[in-house]
């Protein structure tokens, strides 16, 4: 018997279905925190990108960025109305440019029926619906090559970047080595501490953004919590929107869905919700 191309309504296990991909090598909780927040008529699927030999590099995005059609083509076939891309170097590492990562979306959705969203372009769509001009970046984990691509896809965007640094930048630890060694999982009070840090460099700053899906162990018995979980602690503190990655691709997949979230959010997410 043929399987369908297409989904009818009623047979969807969910009226609203969801799909990720991440890189290799990352058990990505962006399927369980969307979960977590979503009504219960949605439904989430995680597609993990399968490079052996992957370590990371920027190169090796870029040599593998076909992979992400494989991935809509995959959620199209399986019912998906919404999929979303984690980690947000792929955008840079591309070389596709803002316009080229916007258009290459696009035709990845038309092609495929599926919507199709790149954390590091839902950051650029996220701000410009805040109405943000200038940012400050908190790069987190990222290595040097990594946040200054995303600081230079900012630029290219037509945002002011007021600041950006990392971890080692902000002297929390001795070397980019030290910070490596923690594999994107840091101790709960760095959230905080290095927001305010970063606030301290650029007061000026629209909105504050943090690279990337990095964890803080700031959930119950030390549980690792991305920057979804902190924002609307850290906003408080800081009289601004806080944005991540991870946040503005929840915020672009809930649009498309026409749906907001049903626990309490940051600004962004709470924007939904208006």
């Amino acid at each position: 018997m043929l399987m369908p191309e297409t989904w009818r309504p009623e047979h969807k296990l969910f009226p609203h279905q969801v799909g990720f991909t991440c890189p290799p090598f990352d058990y990505d909780a962006a399927p369980s925190d969307f979960l977590r927040m979503a009504p219960e008529t949605v439904g989430v699927h995680g597609w993990m990108l399968h490079v052996p030999d992957y370590v990371h590099a920027l190169d090796q995005r870029k040599q593998n960025f076909g992979m992400m059609e494989d991935f809509v083509h995959c959620m199209a076939r399986n019912g998906v109305d919404v999929a979303g891309q984690v980690g947000s170097n792929w955008v840079h590492a591309s070389g596709l440019g803002v316009e080229g990562i916007r258009a290459h979306c696009e035709a990845l959705s038309d092609k495929h029926g599926v919507r199709f969203h790149m954390a590091g372009y839902a950051m650029v769509e996220a701000l410009r619906a805040m109405n943000v001009e200038k940012v400050a970046l908190n790069a987190a984990y990222h290595w040097p090559a990594w946040w200054q691509g995303t600081v230079g896809f900012l630029r290219e965007a037509g945002f002011d970047v007021l600041w950006a640094g990392n971890f080692h930048d902000q002297g929390w630890f001795d070397s980019q080595e030290e910070v490596n060694d923690h594999r994107w999982v840091f101790e709960g009070d760095l959230a905080m501490k290095s927001f305010l840090y970063v606030a301290e460099q650029a007061p000026d700053a629209d909105a504050y953004l943090i690279n990337g899906m990095c964890n803080f162990r700031s959930g119950p018995d030390g549980l690792p919590q991305r920057p979804l979980h902190l924002t609307r602690a850290l906003e408080a503190a800081l009289g601004k929107p806080v944005i991540g990655h991870d946040t503005a691709l929840y915020w672009r997949i809930f649009k498309d869905l026409g749906l907001g979230p049903v626990t309490p959010q940051g600004q962004l997410l709470e924007s939904l919700n208006a």
